[in-house]
């Protein structure tokens, strides 16, 4: 933006992206993190952190993210408004393109994380913003006092339907599998046993959501019974979508190896195909890994020191990645 070269341009400010900036900014490097949102990424949608190491009480996902961000701050760290793009090589460093300019730096951190997964179903993308959600601490407010649907069973869509039980008059939890299957539910145990017991929270068991429907707004979706194939309407007011994140790397094809399904592939030490680029967190194939703040963050703090020592091998003229 200015002809400066960073010594490290992170790409993402959620755990992975925030922890890698403090472990570089420790390490001495000059480090900037690039967010396009708000610091945490997917934990700001979190409404409460309850295993995050060192919290003995529960924490507001936004609330862990700032945190994080200002002891990034506190080191001298730089967190910056910003979308990346695209990314170059140019000469000995890395050009980050965003949509405020170009940046350059000796090494990326990509800390993209995830992009919620659509509701692949009709009707699902027309009514987005008017009653199909993909965020109940962002949009739950508008459905005070009303029916809605919770779609996904994991960790996730279970916190979420507990926070929307708390504001709406009933919330339904479709899941995809039989009651006495086993992997019905995936969420932890914890969030299980809250959502089985409370008074507002119903499971609708081996059904599929076939369609949205409504009149400018949701008002009811078409269910599928796995089992008998019954189709049938049911009445709701909205339709909140918790099914998973697809990686944010549309902006990275032909620069780095990505696997069929758009994951950053990488070693042990979060080295991509690229030398002087890692990543870190929920963008990277999900190899023997689980989708949690603090293996993010772990992984992030990693890629910085890993990216620390490539520049200190490029300086020396070892060259190693």
């Amino acid at each position: 933006m200015n002809g400066k070269i960073w010594d490290v341009v992170i790409v993402g400010g959620g755990p992975a992206g925030l922890a890698a900036g403090i472990y570089a900014k420790r390490a001495g490097l000059d480090t900037v993190i690039l967010e396009k949102a708000v610091a945490g990424g997917q934990l700001a949608e979190a409404i409460a952190v309850e295993n995050y190491p060192g919290f003995p009480e529960p924490i507001p996902g936004p609330e862990l993210g700032e945190r994080m961000r200002r002891q990034f701050t506190n080191l001298g760290g730089e967190f910056r408004r910003s979308e990346a793009r695209g990314l170059r090589r140019e000469g000995d460093h890395w050009a980050v393109e965003t949509d405020s300019g170009e940046i350059s730096a000796r090494a990326v951190i990509i800390a993209t994380g995830g992009i919620p997964k659509e509701l692949p179903v009709k009707g699902a993308r027309e009514f987005r913003g008017r009653g199909v959600c993909y965020c109940a601490t962002c949009d739950g407010f508008f459905f005070r006092g009303k029916t809605v649907l919770m779609v996904g069973a994991g960790d996730t869509a279970l916190e979420e339907a507990l926070y929307l039980a708390d504001i709406c008059e009933k919330v339904y939890v479709a899941v995809r599998h039989p009651e006495d299957d086993p992997h019905a539910i995936r969420a932890e145990a914890v969030l299980r046993e809250r959502a089985f017991s409370h008074p507002k929270i119903e499971f609708l068991w081996n059904v599929v959501v076939e369609e949205v429907r409504g009149d400018g707004v949701v008002r009811e979706v078409v269910l599928r019974d796995l089992g008998t194939g019954e189709l049938r309407p049911f009445p709701v007011d909205g339709v909140f979508v918790k099914i998973g994140y697809r990686p944010a790397t549309d902006w990275l094809r032909g620069v780095v190896e990505l696997d069929e399904r758009g994951y950053i592939k990488t070693d042990v030490w979060m080295r991509t195909s690229q030398p002087g680029v890692f990543a870190a967190g929920d963008v990277r194939k999900p190899v023997g890994r689980y989708a949690q703040a603090v293996i993010s963050a772990a992984e992030g703090a990693i890629a910085a020191l890993r990216a620390h020592e490539y520049i200190l091998d490029t300086k020396s003229g070892r060259g190693v990645n």
